[in-house]
């Protein structure tokens, strides 16, 4: 087996219309054409997608408040990362700084879902 790209990564949330606010609003994500019949909405980040999954049981899952970073968690790079912590603060988003002292910050969507932004001029 070779393994060639990402495609996807599906994501439960218990309110859709809270999760679009965060990820298309907040987070400026695209959203992606979607020709399913359950609730969900999809992103699209260059060739990968998030596939927000309505579902009336979330599971919070953290093991670690104090780190997020050790926990599930999905990673993006960004340009600017004062601009995009300037962004989450100005819609009152909680943030926590990378502890490894990297250029890195980690926040929650409504449901707790773990987001991970890190600065990268180039991929």
């Amino acid at each position: 087996m070779q393994i060639t790209q990402p495609l996807h990564t599906a994501l439960l949330v218990s309110d859709l219309e809270k999760a679009e606010h965060f990820y298309g609003q907040i987070l400026k994500l695209p959203k992606a054409e979607r020709s399913r019949n359950f609730p969900g909405t999809w992103y699209q980040v260059s060739n990968f997608q998030i596939h927000l999954i309505v579902s009336s049981e979330i599971i919070p899952d953290l093991v670690n408040l104090e780190k997020l970073g050790r926990n599930r968690h999905l990673a993006f790079a960004v340009s600017d990362l004062d601009a995009a912590k300037t962004q989450l603060l100005n819609n009152n988003c909680q943030i926590q700084m990378s502890a490894s002292g990297r250029a890195a910050l980690f926040t929650q969507d409504p449901d707790g879902n773990i987001i991970e932004l890190s600065q990268h001029s180039g991929i």
